[in-house]
């Protein structure tokens, strides 16, 4: 099957073939039709894939730091090591996908084949999502709508911890699709909404979408305009969802606040607070985590367990269903949000546009479907045409007499384990990993003639006589 993938050490985007996955207890196996691009998120990772050694040294301080601990403990040149084979595994991109389900493991109940889901699945033909992580989508609700479903969500749980009523006024400071989508979740709940960004055609949609604006690119002072916009008694709370090294976003949040303001990060900011702005306020500030109660939790996410819903109303997926309703009613709007449609073999040009100057907004991305998905979609063993040992030691002749299946591709296998193989002179014949995406780079990486997503296919082959577990047991 085709999936995007990032290199973080040289920032190439590629529509890599990679074995398909199957579902594992708890997930269900969806096959893809549309995904939403991620202009902030996806952006920043490519960036940062392009980005020279000392430039992601300087985006990433707190890794840094980890770096020079591990440097003290391990030496400098293991640290070395690790760092270039951490930037020299892939990262699949995307988080934001819609498709129809055509599996499902143990233990999932609530959905059936042929459904159509919204999931945080990644830009793949086909992706294995835990079933909390899923949603259904309703019948009146295309496709291309139900992309921007998790990153509504984002927004959705931004609004959540700010807990507006009725007739509040709320700022919404950056007004991409996240800011756009929560300014109309804020008119749906009845709120007064002032949109503040730099781009004069966000903020003609922010005011088509019920809100006032301020234009930051024509000098406009944002605490001002929120001085006369709250009828001079300072804003009830304020949502950021700007992408910035600044700290000047909450610094005006804080400033435009009423005691006992509320002011949420959704997106990114620098943190350099007056400590006087919040104590004489007593605001509130916060950090949004992702779309909804769960994110994170493993025992909720892989392990299927649910929040009663008396003590936790509003979940990652439960999110998701509440914008899909309001889709569903007409009440949120995103159709106007979507700027450039893709195929998922042209998703380079959509990369690479999202770094460019040309104005984006939405990027959808289609899969082919029904009679047009190939039968290469479902192979979960691919083939590696000529290979050749990334590692640095020469190939074996394929006569060598130990032929290697090796099940299992993290850090210790490829850093560790694999490399020692190679050095000793067997030849790799197979590399199983459950995504295939780590399976597919250590088999590249080392030589392999092939890789697979089904382990279960290793042990029994003849042409192998050694087999390498490099993976939990259990």
């Amino acid at each position: 099957m085709k999936q995007i993938l990032q290199n973080l050490k040289t920032g190439a985007t590629e529509v890599a073939e990679v074995p398909a996955p199957s579902a594992g207890a708890g997930q269900l196996l969806i096959r893809t039709t549309r995904t939403l691009v991620s202009a902030g998120t996806e952006r920043m990772l490519v960036e940062f894939g392009r980005a020279n050694l000392l430039d992601k040294a300087r985006q990433q301080p707190d890794k840094v730091r980890q770096v020079l601990d591990k440097v003290r403990t391990d030496g400098l040149l293991a640290t070395w090591e690790a760092v270039q084979s951490k930037l020299d595994q892939p990262v699949a991109l995307g988080y934001s996908s819609v498709g129809v389900v055509a599996g499902i493991g143990r233990g999932v109940d609530g959905f059936a084949i042929g459904n159509r889901v919204v999931s945080n699945g990644k830009h793949a033909e086909l992706v294995c999502v835990p079933k909390n992580l899923c949603a259904r989508i309703p019948d009146s609700v295309p496709d291309d709508h139900a992309a921007f479903a998790v990153l509504a969500a984002i927004g959705l749980q931004g609004i959540r911890l700010v807990n507006p009523t009725l007739g509040e006024c709320v700022v919404v400071t950056g007004l991409g699709v996240i800011g756009l989508l929560a300014i109309q979740l804020l008119r749906a709940q009845g709120c007064r909404v002032l949109g503040i960004d730099l781009d004069p055609a966000r903020l003609a949609m922010a005011g088509k979408f019920g809100a006032e604006t301020v234009d930051l690119s024509r000098g406009e002072d944002p605490l001002a305009v929120a001085e006369a916009f709250s009828r001079g008694r300072g804003v009830d709370a304020v949502i950021i969802t700007a992408a910035t090294k600044s700290s000047e976003p909450v610094s005006h949040a804080a400033r435009m606040c009423r005691q006992r303001g509320r002011i949420v990060l959704v997106g990114i900011s620098g943190l350099e607070l007056s400590r006087a702005d919040f104590y004489e306020k007593e605001l509130s500030f916060q950090v949004s985590c992702s779309y909804g109660s769960g994110r994170y939790d493993p025992d909720y996410e892989e392990g299927g367990q649910d929040y009663p819903v008396g003590f936790v109303r509003w979940t990652e997926q439960r999110n998701f269903e509440a914008v899909l309703d309001l889709m569903a009613r007409g009440s949120l709007n995103v159709a106007a949000l979507i700027t450039h449609r893709f195929s998922i073999e042209q998703a380079q040009h959509a990369y690479d546009m999202i770094i460019g100057r040309e104005p984006t907004m939405g990027i959808i991305l289609q899969f082919p479907q029904g009679e047009v998905l190939g039968s290469h979609t479902v192979e979960r063993t691919i083939g590696l045409n000529s290979p050749t040992s990334e590692y640095g030691a020469p190939l074996p002749h394929a006569g060598s007499a130990v032929r290697v299946g090796v099940i299992g591709s993290g850090n210790y296998g490829t850093q560790v384990l694999l490399p020692a193989f190679k050095v000793a002179g067997v030849q790799f014949v197979t590399v199983a990993s459950r995504s295939g995406i780590t399976g597919r780079h250590a088999a590249r990486k080392f030589g392999a003639e092939e890789t697979t997503s089904d382990a279960a296919t290793v042990l029994p082959r003849n042409d192998i006589n050694t087999v390498l577990i490099a993976t939990r047991h259990d």
